[in-house]
């Protein structure tokens, strides 16, 4: 074969469907892409409205994925009375963020609640998390990620934690920017000092960050599978389907990007994904 006909090695990529328990549909869209292959990990949000519903099939499609925990502070209610003392109610974003970069959070309380939220999953899907995230990418706010990288370091096997220190993608820089320097960065500087037996696996690169507004989510795909490196990426995603009511349940409000996760499950389901992994030279593997 001439050299100019030999292929490029393969990049993998890990497709990672976050937010398992917000809703029944979101929870029956991320089911039907781990059984038809077209993931390989999703995040659990073990604290969330459809979890208690929809938690006994996560044991099941841990045999075709990986199944996280999506470690949340911004939605819905505590499960740890400690948390719960202090908020009844899971603050907004912008105020974690600010109380976090203050160092106003009640941190022992949030330990508790990550405790909580890990014995969940436990519990439901018949072992601990085969990675560590979190909802809105609070596990990398300060004090939040010194606590976590702690819980993770005494548990008997390493677990995997979604690193935000490194994004790409098609514009939207400044969201970008945000995810990195509020707190991505400082979370790989830290996994990056670990040494073994405490080394913790991470990805190199992240893909999957937009606004949500954008019609075309298969033009967006195109652009990170273009961005995978040699080492291999982690993209997470949102797809889903409309609840019968319409809204998260437990009485939330309605779920403000449920568009864009139509959007999403309708690319990831379809044809034109498959064909633009062997255009991109992409194959979907792990990459922890």
């Amino acid at each position: 074969m001439p050299e100019s006909a030999v292929m490029p090695p393969q990049r993998a990529l890990l497709i990672c469907a976050d937010d398992f328990g917000l809703t029944s549909g979101i929870d029956a869209a991320i089911a039907s892409l781990v059984r038809a292959g077209r993931l390989g990990a999703f995040s659990c949000l073990s604290n969330g409205p459809a979890w208690q519903q929809d938690a006994a099939a996560v044991a099941g499609l841990r045999c075709q994925a990986q199944a996280g925990l999506h470690f949340n502070l911004t939605e819905g209610r505590p499960m740890s009375p400690a948390l719960a003392r202090w908020w009844p109610q899971m603050p907004s974003l912008p105020r974690l963020l600010v109380d976090a970069h203050l160092g106003r959070l009640p941190l022992d309380a949030v330990a508790d609640e990550l405790a909580a939220q890990w014995q969940a999953f436990v519990e439901a899907s018949g072992g601990a998390p085969d990675f560590i995230d979190g909802h809105q990418h609070v596990h990398h706010l300060p004090g939040v990620r010194g606590l976590l990288l702690h819980w993770l370091q005494r548990q008997p096997r390493a677990t995997p934690v979604r690193s935000t220190a490194h994004l790409a993608g098609p514009g939207h820089g400044f969201k970008r920017w945000v995810i990195e320097r509020s707190g991505g960065r400082a979370l790989a500087r830290a996994l990056a000092q670990q040494v073994q037996p405490h080394r913790l696996p991470h990805n190199r690169r992240l893909l999957g960050v937009y606004d949500f507004a954008a019609a075309d989510y298969g033009a967006l795909m195109r652009a990170w599978l273009a961005q995978v490196p040699e080492q291999g990426a982690l993209l997470f995603c949102h797809p889903g389907r409309p609840s019968d009511s319409g809204a998260a349940e437990g009485g939330d409000l309605p779920d403000p990007i449920a568009a864009a996760r139509q959007r999403e499950l309708a690319y990831l389901a379809g044809p034109d994904f498959p064909r633009d992994l062997v255009a991109a030279g992409v194959v979907l593997g792990s990459v922890w």
